[in-house]
């Protein structure tokens, strides 16, 4: 049996039968005037953080998620999207399929504004999504893309590129790892399909992302996920997870090397009115400017005499350049 087949069973398991829990979600459903999430749909929250980010969710996008889970995250994207067809969800558990529309079933009488139309529910994966070429505004994925083996990813990652617009977001939530984690645990098929061996570390996760052509990308949040301790995973020492949560833009690689956006400032501390690198970033004196790790290490390197450039926070939601 294959990790992905392993994996197939262990959600047609969960499916029938929730686990509660079963990812430690760290962050509440999202709250939102006149949306209600059903307990049922709570209780299938199989996720390690949120991909659903509503400054991203203006003008009714049209989104395609992966993985749809106990229905969750595609009722929260239908709250900004309330059209027919505007949420295309899919999956490859017939059993998870089934139980995320009878999930969405039970929240339309909470939900006046519901109409299970706005979601359409299809069978698929990953590796072959069943949308044409630059067709949908946003991609999403919670907690599903750490299970796969690393040339697996990469074809998970291209199809993702392949159906957005031009401009489009890849918005994910996946574990990482503060360190490489070893081969016994990585080979464990059912520890893989509980995102509990399959992670990258941030350096990988990121790269992976930058390898199919995401020209910018940005971390919405970063935080303690799970702890695989010494005795029970067989480890030399403790290994913590983390929960990243992201946004990549479709959009060109610059020539210098794409955007991560990591919440990184720079302040100008020099004595003249302003300071201008030259390549788009104006600093005033005094005011942090958000800026992308790439021109903070410039910065650090060339100019850390008038410039102060800050630490990452882990958070960034827009603003700043390039």
């Amino acid at each position: 049996m294959t990790y992905l087949e392993t994996a197939a069973n262990f959600y047609s398991e969960v499916a029938q039968t929730p686990q509660i829990g079963l990812c430690c979600v760290q962050s509440t459903s999202l709250q939102l005037p006149g949306l209600k999430i059903p307990r049922k749909m709570r209780e299938m929250n199989y996720g390690c953080g949120t991909t659903v980010h509503p400054t991203e969710l203006s003008n009714q996008p049209t989104v395609l998620y992966i993985g749809v889970g106990g229905g969750l995250e595609a009722l929260q994207f239908a709250y900004f999207s309330r059209r027919p067809g505007a949420i295309i969800a899919i999956d490859p558990v017939a059993e998870m399929r089934e139980a995320a529309k009878s999930n969405l079933e039970i929240a339309v009488p909470e939900n006046p504004w519901f109409d299970t139309s706005f979601v359409e529910i299809r069978a698929g994966d990953a590796f072959n999504l069943p949308v044409a070429d630059a067709s949908v505004d946003i991609v999403a994925q919670n907690c599903l893309f750490n299970i796969f083996e690393p040339e697996d990813l990469n074809r998970a990652l291209t199809e993702a590129y392949r159906v957005l617009k031009p401009g489009g977001r890849l918005q994910m939530s996946d574990p990482i790892s503060t360190c490489r984690i070893p081969s016994h645990l990585q080979q464990d098929e059912r520890l893989r399909a509980m995102c509990l061996s399959g992670a990258l570390t941030y350096e990988e996760y990121i790269q992976k992302i930058i390898n199919v052509g995401f020209g910018q990308v940005e971390i919405r949040a970063r935080r303690p996920y799970r702890l695989l301790n010494a005795q029970t995973y067989n480890l030399s020492e403790h290994l913590l997870l983390e929960s990243l949560d992201s946004v990549s833009f479709k959009v060109p690689i610059p020539s210098d090397g794409a955007c991560v956006f990591t919440g990184k400032t720079a302040i100008y501390a020099g004595a003249d009115n302003y300071f201008d690198d030259g390549d788009g970033h104006i600093l005033q004196p005094g005011l942090p400017l958000s800026v992308c790790d790439k021109t903070a290490a410039k910065f650090a390197k060339n100019m850390s005499e008038q410039i102060m450039v800050t630490d990452s926070t882990w958070h960034y939601d827009g603003g700043g350049c390039c």
